[in-house]
């Protein structure tokens, strides 16, 4: 397997770790495609309304950033590892829980928007914090791409097998067999983590400062700000798609299907783009990603086919992996420049998800406020025609940092002189 990722990768450094963790990711990857998109529908079925899904996904939410905050925590004291286990476990009990609530679920949804999203903390803290540590600059990109490659892997095989797992069984009897593949997969993560070589962090748990440090650091400010627009989208387009194309098909197996189309062009896309796009092309890059993603909702908003559906499909497959790149190979770039990063790592990855989550949570917020004025077919297009822009606002906050990669106006913000105890 190192083989074949040196040939991908060129004269990259290639650890063990690095293999590894490529490992969990796409394990994680396949088990969450192969089931998560289809608790949305599970809860449909059962309530028939946009509120339930809602506060599941409120939940899962409001959730991992409190989680992410107390992996930190532990993070510090114990072993980034550990916390990866954790996080896994409790993915791991979701599904369980999903098992053995089995068509109650509904009447459930916030507790189990809220168990998934204690996992997604712990997995996430340690998942990003682990790639921040084993991946150095120039193997970013490379690793990042390679993680999309997995996720778009995964994004094919699993809704498509798990739409036809269901199709061709009874209702609950396929949504039982999915949730227990998943279940087996997260075990098999866990497995995989006792290979990585441990890592510990000293030191306090210095929240506080790195949340300030946007005071001091424009970079770091930026690339909140871009964060919290990234949320936005993400909030209600996560799971209002997936439901629209359920109401439009009644078929999980077309759910399958457009996930098999979307995932596959992501597939070949984050072939090309972690071969061809460099550090000085991330920007537009961006750009040219985010404009896609935004003007390809039109295409769905007014009116709705399966056909027009898929059509979407390929645009967000082709565009998600020319924004999704850069944009994460960038934001690890600006914590690797901050103040003490190499000390602090932790409180910036948590401070960066803690960002993501408010532009999550806002959205929904919204989403559930405007359902309850208004009539939610009416609603709805308007709603994805704003918080759509949260992609292409990403690029407008990202279009100013500066890393010193350049000899021209590329350079890090200067620390200010200041008493670090005062901090």
């Amino acid at each position: 397997m190192r083989k074949g990722l040196k040939y991908i990768a060129g004269k990259i450094d290639i650890s063990r770790d690095l293999i590894l963790l490529l490992v969990i990711g796409g394990l994680y990857s396949l088990s969450i495609f192969l089931s998560n998109t289809f608790v949305n529908i599970y809860l449909w079925k059962q309530a028939g309304d946009y509120t339930t899904i809602a506060f599941y996904n409120l939940g899962v939410y409001l959730f991992q950033p409190i989680t992410f905050i107390l992996a930190g925590k532990i993070a510090k004291k114990i072993d980034r590892v550990i916390v990866l286990r954790l996080g896994v476990i409790f993915l791991s009990l979701f599904f369980l829980s999903v098992l053995l609530i089995a068509d109650q679920a509904a009447k459930y949804n916030f507790m189990l928007g809220s168990v998934l999203g204690i996992g997604y903390g712990f997995y996430w803290l340690a998942f990003n914090v682990l790639t921040f540590e084993i991946t150095e600059p120039e193997s970013r990109d490379f690793f990042n791409g390679f993680l999309g490659i997995l996720q778009s892997f995964a994004g094919m095989v699993g809704p498509l097998l798990a739409g036809t797992i269901i199709a061709s069984m009874q209702e609950n009897v396929g949504y039982s067999v999915i949730f227990t593949i998943s279940f087996i997969l997260f075990i098999g993560a866990v497995i995989c983590s006792f290979f990585i070589k441990r890592r510990q962090a000293e030191g306090l748990f210095h929240f506080k400062r790195i949340l300030m440090e946007r005071s001091h650091n424009k970079n770091w400010k930026r690339i909140l700000n871009a964060h919290v627009s990234q949320g936005l989208r993400e909030g209600i387009f996560l799971f209002v798609i997936s439901v629209w194309v359920y109401i439009t098909t009644q078929s999980e197996f077309a759910l399958g299907m457009f996930n098999l189309f979307l995932s596959g062009l992501s597939f070949v896309l984050y072939f090309i783009v972690t071969k061809w796009v460099k550090p000085s092309l991330r920007k537009k890059s961006i750009l040219t990603g985010a404009l896609i993603l935004y003007f390809s909702i039109y295409i769905i908003l007014f009116d709705i086919s399966y056909t027009q559906l898929m059509v979407y499909a390929a645009f967000i497959g082709i565009a998600y992996p020319i924004v999704n790149v850069p944009y994460a190979s960038l934001t690890y770039d600006v914590i690797g420049k901050a103040r003490k990063a190499k000390e602090l790592r932790v409180e910036y990855i948590v401070v960066r998800e803690l960002f993501v989550n408010i532009g999550r949570v806002t959205s929904i917020v919204i989403f559930l406020t405007a359902i309850t004025l208004f009539s939610a077919k009416v609603i709805i297009p308007y709603l994805l025609a704003i918080f759509g822009l949260g992609h292409l606002f990403i690029y407008f906050f990202v279009k100013d940092i500066y890393l010193g990669s350049t000899g021209k106006k590329d350079v890090i913000t200067k620390e200010p002189v200041t008493d670090e105890k005062n901090r």
